[in-house]
Order: structure tokens, then sequence, then C-alpha cells
């Protein structure tokens, strides 16, 4: 294996030092991920517009819980987001004090060339590596996947 040490046993691995390893570098990749982002929207934006996209239509108070933020937070969001065309607002027509958010066309556009510029991004780099590396990555992918799903 390409610039690799042997494996050591289960019982000798640092379980709480490898974590530290792999929660800097799962930071430092997104950190340069998000700097691939649409200039002209924010995180929590993007991850708002993704989040609608995902899982719409939503209210806001589904919006926040979602993304695990305060309303009125969300509110902001959503204002942003209303006024840039990305998502669009419909009333309820059973319930006045209901209005349900959905991405616009437009909107649509914009998750989808975040996406395509980190793919391509990694894809590039990735792209450096030798067979045997992209196979550890590839079962690496798989683990993290299982690492990540909810409980």
């Amino acid at each position: 294996m390409h610039g690799m040490s042997p494996t050591p046993a289960p019982s000798m691995i640092d379980v709480a030092g490898l974590a530290s390893q792999l929660r800097m570098s799962v930071f430092r990749l997104s950190r340069k991920l998000r700097r691939l982002a649409d200039p002209g929207i924010t995180q929590t934006q993007l991850a708002a517009l993704s989040t609608i996209e995902r899982h719409g239509p939503l209210t806001a108070g589904d919006l926040a819980a979602h993304e695990q933020i305060q309303k009125p937070t969300c509110t902001g969001v959503i204002a942003a987001l209303l006024e840039e065309g990305l998502i669009e607002r419909t009333p309820d027509p059973l319930d006045g004090r209901v209005a349900w958010l959905q991405i616009s066309p437009g909107g649509r556009r914009v998750p989808q060339q975040v996406r395509k510029r980190h793919t391509a991004y990694l894809a590039r780099r990735m792209s450096r590596l030798e067979p045997d590396e992209l196979q550890i990555i590839e079962r690496a992918t798989r683990i993290l996947e299982r690492l990540t799903e909810e409980s």
C-alpha cells in the first residue's frame, strides 16, 4: 500500500487520537469546500436551501428544526432566500397562518452548482492518488457513512 504502515492490532489503536485526527481532517476538507461555494450566499443559507430542495415543501418551523437553528435566525435566512428569488412561499389553502417554502427553479441551480464544484475539486485531488489509496477511500467512505447515520 502506498505510503501506509502495517495495520496495528485493534487493541493498539488510540481511538481518541484517531478520532481527533479524523475530526481535524474533516474540518479542513469542509473549510476548503466551503471556499468553493457561491460567494453570494452564506453557508447557513446554502444549508437551508439544500434542505428545502431535499425535504420541501416545508414550513418555517420544519426548516428551523431540520437545520437546528432558532426560529428568528430561520426567519432571516428565509427572508434572504426569498429576496434572492431562490425559494418561493405559498400560503396553505386550509390554514392561512401556515406558509409552505419550496425551492424555485433558479434556487435549484445553486446547490447543484455548488455540489458540482465540490465534486470536481475532490475528483481532481483524488486523481493524483494511487489505486490502492482510492480503494482505501472507497472503504473509508462506506465506514464514514455508517458513522454519520442517525441513531
